[in-house]
């Protein structure tokens, strides 16, 4: 019959007891990377198991002062750019014996009221995606010794590390494409206006554009949201001088942009109009949606984000690093092609215009 006691946990004293070995072997067992003879481990591993033995990471990280929890703040896993970056997240930061936590943040304004949420974890560090954190906390992360990496965003304070992608050159290079294609009118449906990557996208594509003598853009705003960008479509296909051509800040909309198209005005893609999108992820490379899409490396923007954080955890050092990344214009068939400027690299179409 169960009592309702709680029976106490085995201890690393026990373990060693039972293995034969001294305490600061089963401590090194257990260490990743510490040094230890495969004999002795292997003791030390049949004692645990027979014992139901688990180290406490918790009290590890009372001594250690090192939780080893690297707090991630996301606010809009919708768009399927972000769950592949969780999933590399995940990966690098095993690789480096750390693990991740995810908390949910605003994607429209500052993640301050989730930062008392995450610091009664101890974390070590903070990634910010898909949302921003004010100056004040994040100067107090600073004073606190932790470090803070913006990823996919930038920002005008020098004071946050941050790893993002040429977005101005990419919203250029997606003009120069579609001026290539012969296009003579030009549309934009914007994500979050406030934020760095729409800003800068609508940015470059605004001066590609220009550099063609081309100064008139219909605009409507999408939020970087299905729904959204679902009735910025219709806005746009409505207007008596629809545009030939048209970038959607971002793949997750350009597919609702497509739907619109394709089932509400009865378009043809790319006969009729032409999209564009940013990410290179999800539906972008499926058949039915085909997108020609800015790419955003997943990969290495993770690498350089974790590489951040590991340099500056190891050194107690917080000092500022901004990363930029390039990507390329991934051609599809959801836009009309140039007659130059297509190259084949590692099975895709790429668009490289000679003077880049």
């Amino acid at each position: 019959m169960d009592s309702g006691v709680k029976k106490p946990g085995v201890t690393s004293s026990q373990v060693a007891e039972h293995a034969g070995v001294s305490q600061s072997a089963v401590s090194r067992t257990f260490t990743p990377g510490a040094s230890i003879s495969s004999k002795t481990r292997q003791k030390v591993l049949a004692s645990a198991k027979e014992l139901g033995y688990r180290p406490n990471a918790i009290a590890r990280s009372l001594i250690t002062n090192r939780s080893r929890i690297i707090a991630v703040v996301m606010a809009y896993l919708e768009n399927l750019f972000y769950p592949d970056v969780l999933e590399e997240l995940g990966r690098a930061l095993a690789a480096e014996n750390y693990h991740l936590l995810l908390f949910t943040g605003f994607m429209d304004r500052d993640s301050d009221p989730v930062f008392d949420q995450l610091m009664q974890y101890r974390v070590d560090g903070i990634i910010l995606a898909s949302t921003s954190l004010s100056s004040e906390l994040s100067e107090e992360c600073a004073t606190a010794g932790i470090p803070v990496v913006l990823f996919n965003r930038t920002t005008e304070r020098d004071a946050v590390s941050s790893v993002t992608t040429r977005n101005r050159e990419g919203g250029k290079r997606i003009a120069e494409f579609l001026v290539a294609g012969g296009h003579k009118s030009f549309g934009y449906i914007a994500g979050l206006e406030n934020s760095s990557t729409n800003r800068d996208r609508f940015q470059g594509y605004v001066e590609g554009l220009a550099g063609h003598g081309i100064t008139s853009v219909a605009t409507e705003t999408g939020n970087y949201s299905r729904v959204e960008a679902q009735d910025a479509a219709r806005r746009m296909f409505s207007r008596p001088d629809r545009p030939e051509a048209l970038f959607v800040a971002n793949d997750h909309m350009a597919v609702a942009v497509m739907d619109v198209a394709r089932y509400e005005f009865g378009l043809r893609i790319p006969q009729d109009i032409s999209i564009v999108g940013y990410d290179d992820v999800g539906p972008a490379t499926w058949t039915s949606y085909g997108i020609t899409s800015m790419s955003q490396p997943v990969k290495r923007m993770v690498e350089a984000t974790v590489d951040i954080l590991m340099d500056q955890i190891a050194s107690g050092e917080i000092e500022a690093e901004h990363r930029i990344l390039n990507g390329d214009l991934v051609v599809r068939t959801s836009a009309r092609l140039p007659q130059s400027g297509i190259v084949s690299r590692d099975g895709q179409q790429i668009f490289r215009p000679k003077e880049t």
